[in-house]
């Protein structure tokens, strides 16, 4: 019996403690840790130091050189040392708005990544917002130069691209791709989104009118005051939408995402899996807003130049060149989900953009404007209100039956050409903030007159 006992216990995993000369148990695992733990732990450090060097080598290379448009990246600080060795405004400009473009694209990328960390309502959120970066970033440098005219047309512009080209763009190429069937998307939350964006008009237009009728209290002063409350109101409206979003009606906006897997399980199964890791998603947007805001000064610098050298507006500059810039990342990710036949993220890409252009960037950039003391207003004059209110009427006509086809983004391309040809050819009349009138103008319109008199 006392032999198998030893058996069993030799045989077993037990820890048989043993017996030091002064007759203390010494555990033999503590006596072997004793003596190895410096070779050891040298050796897991310069393993974790190893593994850590090769996980930021990665991280880089995904996002700064995997894709294609990162070869654009260049251009950036080619605009740097452009504007301090010569004065051609026009070249800065343009190697400016190149080298925004792909970091604007790799934004909304490491935004993407961490939408997989925060679930899709909040990355969605995410998207939208870091979607936006470029365009309040701008929009607070020229603020601070009292370019308040540039902030108007450049916000303006970025609704009216998300609105008409980058929506028109993905139901063409997801209408093409899917032209076998028709697709269709939620309703509620696309009457939802154009219930905010014709609020966003209401408060937009009535400064405009207010002025151009000359029916102020106080000229000058109440369309500033009307402008500062108004937006404190639609700040107000965008903080109840996301508690409505994210709180109260949760489950409709995150029903559409348990329905994907059904019919895409294949594509849905690639993509659950983030290519880098949240704390690595957090750093690459510090990084890539830093840039961003470091050429976007250089950008608003060379706005005026620019126009000068290219013949070009300042308006159609800020309304549709700026933009498309801006929108970049979101163009890239509606092309992307309408094409998967996932219309309802293409809709909160581009609609939700919209969205929170409207009610949280103009208004926030009003509430700045009043605390920086700058007059920065929502009278964005009548022919950009007028364009804002046809184009907000026309896509949500289009979104009113919950179904898309190719013919349809096809027409919102052609209405924003519209637009584009239309902001080519205006003349921005309120030129005491942005000096922007063309000379000559005011010598044609005397001899305008003059005909008439005749």
């Amino acid at each position: 019996m006392g032999s198998i006992e030893v058996k069993v216990d030799l045989d077993s995993d037990e820890e048989i403690p043993l017996s030091s000369p002064q007759g203390n148990k010494v555990h033999p695992l503590s006596f072997e840790t004793s003596h190895a733990s410096p070779l050891a732990n040298l050796s897991r450090s310069w393993e974790f130091r190893k593994m850590e060097r090769f996980n930021i080598l990665r991280s880089i290379y995904i996002v700064l050189i995997k894709a294609k448009i990162n070869v654009l990246l260049p251009f950036g600080p080619l605009a740097i040392l452009l504007h301090y060795t010569t004065k051609k405004h026009g070249l800065v400009f343009f190697f400016s708005l190149v080298g925004i473009t792909p970091l604007a694209e790799r934004l909304g990328y490491a935004t993407e990544q961490l939408a997989f960390f925060t679930g899709p309502t909040v990355g969605g959120l995410l998207n939208a917002t870091f979607g936006n970066a470029t365009e309040m970033i701008i929009s607070m440098y020229a603020l601070k130069n009292d370019m308040i005219r540039v902030v108007q047309q450049s916000l303006l512009g970025s609704i009216l691209s998300n609105m008409l080209l980058v929506l028109g763009c993905a139901f063409f190429c997801g209408g093409i791709v899917h032209h076998q069937k028709v697709q269709v998307f939620s309703k509620e939350t696309a009457l939802v989104n154009s219930g905010l964006l014709l609020m966003a008009v209401m408060g937009i237009l009535f400064p405009a009118v207010l002025h151009f009728t000359h029916t102020e209290v106080h000229f000058g002063k109440s369309e500033l005051a009307l402008s500062r409350f108004s937006s404190c109101i639609m700040l107000i409206a965008y903080a109840s939408y996301l508690f409505f979003q994210l709180k109260s009606q949760s489950n409709l906006y995150s029903s559409i995402e348990g329905q994907e897997p059904v019919n895409n399980s294949e594509d849905a199964d690639e993509e659950e899996v983030p290519e880098i890791t949240k704390w690595e998603s957090i750093g690459w947007l510090a990084i890539l807003t830093l840039w961003i805001s470091v050429l976007s000064g250089y950008l608003v610098d060379a706005i005026q130049g620019a126009s000068d050298s290219m013949n070009m507006p300042v308006a159609f500059i800020s309304v549709i060149l700026l933009p498309i810039v801006g929108n970049a990342a979101e163009h890239a990710s509606a092309i992307m989900f309408a094409m998967k036949d996932k219309l309802d993220i293409t809709l909160g890409v581009a609609i939700g953009s919209s969205t929170q252009i409207s009610m949280f960037v103009i208004p926030f950039c009003v509430v700045v404007g009043w605390i920086m003391g700058k007059p920065m207003d929502l009278n964005f004059q009548l022919f950009e209100t007028a364009s804002l209110f046809i184009t907000v009427l026309v896509v949500a006509f289009m979104l009113q039956e919950g179904t898309s086809n190719y013919f349809k983004g096809f027409m919102l391309i052609l209405c924003y050409l519209i637009v584009a040809a239309s902001f080519f050819v205006h003349v921005d009349p309120s030129n005491g903030k942005s000096s922007n009138l063309r000379p000559g103008n005011k010598c044609g319109i005397d001899a305008q007159d003059e005909i008439l008199k005749l």
